[in-house]
This record gives structure tokens, sequence and C-alpha cells, in this order.
């Protein structure tokens, strides 16, 4: 009975290269796919995108471990992945052309403070979705956003319009407090007229 229990979890079902293979497998198909769906799937911008990229991972787990159910077996599954993405990682990090054929490259949605709906369209991105990522990032509206950027991960940046309304309201306001303390200082300079 031990012997069966301890055979079960330790003892893969399957041959080891296999199980190195089917992850390695999976995942270079997971990076083509992800790639050609679009950085949007990684941006996670709406209920739809996050349900797909969660069911992902359970959609091609037999795939990976197979009818593979021992502690070994996923060890090996897991190793294999993390090591697999950590070479990749750093293979393509020393090339640049190759990475960014993988990863592609930057979208830009706002430029000069313009809307690329164009860009919007290809990307699949509501104005809506937008308006909500620049809220995340702390601005008020899409009028105040500069230059957004999808960027090859699928994290969108913004970037303000020069100056921001506060910088521009701080500005007035020390201008109007230098304004009164000159005014003050006239006042502290004019001697004061004799009382009769």
């Amino acid at each position: 009975m031990v012997f069966t229990l301890w055979h079960d979890m330790f003892v893969p079902a399957l041959p080891v290269l296999e199980k190195i293979l089917r992850p390695v497998f999976v995942y270079v198909f997971l990076v083509v796919a992800l790639r050609l769906a679009g950085k949007r799937e990684l941006a996670q911008l709406n209920p739809f995108d996050l349900v797909v990229l969660l069911t992902l991972s359970n959609t091609v787990q037999n795939a990976i471990i197979g009818e593979d159910n021992s502690v070994t077996g996923g060890i090996i599954g897991a190793t294999t992945l993390l090591l697999l993405n950590y070479f990749l990682v750093r293979f393509l990090y020393g090339h640049q052309k190759l990475d960014r054929l993988v990863g592609g490259d930057e979208d830009v949605l706002i430029d000069q403070g313009k809307i690329r709906t164009e860009r919007l369209r290809k990307e699949l991105i509501t104005l809506p979705e937008l308006e909500v990522a620049a809220h995340r990032q702390g601005f008020a509206s899409l009028a105040d956003v500069e230059r957004a950027v999808l960027e090859p991960g699928g994290t969108l940046s913004f970037i303000g319009k020069k100056p921001a309304p506060e910088e521009t309201r701080h500005r007035e306001l020390l201008q109007r407090l230098e304004q009164i303390t000159r005014q003050l200082a006239q006042l502290h300079t004019k001697p004061l007229a004799p009382e009769a």
C-alpha cells in the first residue's frame, strides 16, 4: 500500500523526455498565438479578455502533463517551463531585432493630444476602455493626455500634457501671492500721513 502510494506520487506515467517536450511545444504555441492575437490579450482590458487568459492555462493543462498526475511529472513540467522562459528571455535580451519580432512594437494610440482612432480599431480598444485605463493612471479625461502608447507587453502608458492643469493652477497661485506680497511691501514703505 505504501509502495503503491509512493509509486503513484513520484513515478511519472510518461517518459521524462515526453514530460520535457510537451511543455516546450505548448510554450512555443502560446507565445506565437498570443503574439498573433495582439497586445490587447496581454493588457486584460475587459472581462472577456481576462476570462480567455484564465481559461487558457486550464485548456492546455492536459497537453502539458498528459495522463500523468505524479508530483515528479508536475515538477518536471514546471521546471521545463521555468527554464525555457529563463533562457528565452535572456536570449531575446541580447537580440533586439528578434525580441521585437516576438514581442512586437509599441502602438501609439494618442499622439500630441489627438486620438488615433485607426490605431484603436487595429488594437480593438474602444474609447471607453482607453478612458478607463487613463483614469487608472490618474488622468481626469483623455483631454489631459499628450501621448498614450500600447506597449509590446500589453501595458498602456500615458503621458500628460505639459503643463498639467495642477501645475498651471499652482503657477497662477504663486503669481497672485507674489503680487500680494509686492502690494504689502509697497504699503509698508509709504510714509504715513500726519494726523491733524
